[in-house]
């Protein structure tokens, strides 16, 4: 009996453990499928009859490929219009690449970005940078303002934010950091959470501009009503942008002014005595 030898199809009803090449046999599948991606990028929309004689390969090859790049959402179809009289049973249908399907051969979005900026520099100046990542920031959180800044302390309105940014494809989430849990804190002891964005879809373009970074970043602690800090950032090479949001427990966002004038009863107090409970005497 003749074996065929094409990648799609040798071997392709072997079990796995009875074929010693199935990594070689998984990498052509996936070329042959950047081969029919690429065919309907450039000659699209197409049948899939016509996508197996452009290649060489079986419409059944082909049609296995075909519903994989519609599963992932990389292609979709249509109707073929009709020629002719209107025959019996379902009318042909195209293949052409989506959005995502086409983004598998690269966008030129980041380098064009780039340059608009960089033109945007060099002929209304720094300020007008300023102005421009200061508005991208603003219609980036401001449709959630009011989800982000209902909580009354930072820790919660770092959560809400975190949220936010993931509805907007960051990625992003929160944690907390220091001796324990908020809830587990002495009433006045510090502590703090971290805004972690683990996707910046304008990291190529902050690396050149950092004042996309540092409008967020006000952003954001206007956002949570506390004095924040930058730790990290995907565009200097960090695997997430890393924000310190500091947060004392039991503290609202914006906390009522207090006296500054000592109890009488730590006044009457040595400087030691007043910083150990029961004035450092035995218990």
């Amino acid at each position: 009996m003749k074996k065929t030898a094409t990648g799609d199809q040798a071997g392709g009803d072997l079990p796995r453990a009875a074929h010693p090449h199935v990594p070689s046999q998984v990498s052509a599948e996936g070329k042959t499928r950047q081969e029919v991606a690429r065919l309907l990028l450039e000659q699209g929309p197409m049948t899939a009859v016509v996508v197996a004689e452009q290649l060489g390969i079986s419409p059944t090859a082909v049609r296995r490929h075909l519903d994989a790049l519609l599963a992932d959402g990389e292609a979709e179809t249509r109707d073929a219009p009709r020629r002719g009289p209107r025959g019996r049973g379902r009318p042909a249908k195209l293949f052409l690449l989506t959005e995502p399907g086409r983004a598998r051969f690269g966008h030129a979005y980041d380098d064009l970005a780039v340059s608009a900026i960089r033109f945007l520099a060099e002929h209304a100046g720094e300020d007008a940078v300023r102005a421009f990542a200061e508005q991208r920031i603003e219609k980036l959180v401001g449709p959630h303002r009011s989800a982000i800044t209902g909580p009354g302390d930072p820790a919660a309105r770092a959560e809400a934010l975190a949220t936010a940014l993931s509805r907007e494809g960051y990625a992003a989430s929160t944690r907390q950091i220091g001796a324990g849990a908020l809830e587990k804190q002495a009433p006045g002891q510090n502590t703090g959470a971290q805004l972690c964005q683990h996707h910046c879809p304008v990291a190529h373009v902050a690396a050149e501009f950092p004042q996309l970074c540092e409008a967020e970043t006000e952003a954001f602690a206007k956002l949570l009503g506390t004095h924040v800090q930058r730790l990290a950032t995907i565009a200097r090479g960090d695997s997430a942008c890393t924000t310190h949001v500091p947060v004392t427990a039991g503290q609202p966002a914006h906390p009522e002014p207090v006296s500054t004038e000592p109890p009488r009863a730590a006044q009457l107090r040595s400087p030691e005595e007043a910083r150990i409970p029961n004035g450092g005497k035995p218990a």
